[in-house]
Parts: structure tokens; sequence; C-alpha cells
């Protein structure tokens, strides 16, 4: 696979404080305009939201405990819906799951309330706040993202960057 025990994000994502950091990621998704028109218009989250969580789940485990075969399969599946996922916000801008800026943006909002959760509550040993941001970008290279944060203070900066583009409305 693309990890193994000793990587942070094993530790990470094994916790059960990640079902916090996942609930976390999504709200914090849903502060961009363009990311919450794409789930609005394109996801099932509202009929089926714990079946959400539940492919996010999979996805996450996919890629952090699967072989390298099941990780690659499963990023190609999500990417190819994303192809489906495009669309008008409504204040006339275009969107689109492909968006590198938008992939980005997904992936700081896990990757930080994963890390957070972890680090507030999680019980399964000390990890390396670096290499677990540094794991994670391993993912986010995967799915489109073009430059994601090897860091935490990174992380950190990307986070406070994406501040213009985000709603509360």
């Amino acid at each position: 696979g693309w990890f193994t025990p000793d990587d942070a994000i094993w530790t990470v994502h094994g916790s059960v404080a990640t079902f916090l950091g996942g609930i976390r990621s999504l709200l914090l998704q849903a502060l961009h305009p363009l990311a919450l028109a794409g789930v609005d218009r394109h996801s099932s989250y509202r009929e089926d939201p714990f079946g959400r969580l539940q492919r996010t789940g999979a996805f996450i485990a996919a890629t952090t405990y699967g072989s390298t075969d099941l990780a690659e399969q499963t990023v190609r599946a999500v990417r190819s819906m994303h192809t489906r996922v495009q669309g008008t916000a409504r204040d006339g801008r275009a969107y689109s799951a492909q968006d590198p800026d938008l992939l980005l943006w997904v992936h700081l909002a896990l990757t930080d309330s994963m890390l957070r959760a972890y680090l507030d509550f999680g019980r399964d040993g000390a990890i390396d706040p670096d290499g677990y941001v540094a794991d994670m970008a391993v993912v986010a290279r995967a799915m489109g993202v073009l430059d994601p944060p090897t860091s935490r203070a990174g992380l950190d900066a990307a986070l406070l960057a994406f501040g213009p583009d985000l709603r509360v409305d």
C-alpha cells in the first residue's frame, strides 16, 4: 500500500476521534460556496447523510490501509465520479469537482479536521503532525491537488489563504 503501520496516517485514521474529524471536515468544506454548490447539487447527503459519511470513510480506509492497487482504483473511481460534478453556483460562478483549487480546499478541510480531532481526542499514541500532513499530501496528489502542504505550518498557511473565499450564509 501507500502507507505502513509506522506512518502517522495509520494511527490517526485508526482512531475513533476521526468520527469527529469527519463531521468537522464536511462542515468546514461547506464554508466554500463552490464546494457547497457541488455537494448540494450532486450528493445524496440530505437523503442519506450516514451513507455519505460511510463513503468518505471507505475512501479513507482504502487509501490509508489498502493495497496500492486498491488505493489507485479507489482514487480513479472518485476522480471519475468528479467528472460529473460541475455546474453554476447561485452567485453565477462555475464550479467543478476537478478544479484543483476546490480539490485543495476539500483536502485541507479533511486533513486539518482529522489532525485536530486526533491531537485533541486521539488516544492511540503520539504522532508527528508534519508526518500526518505529508502522508495526506500523497493522497491529495493522487486526487489531483497540485501542491498540497507537507507540514502543519504549511497546512495552517494554506487554510488561512482560503479565508476570503469562505462564506457563512
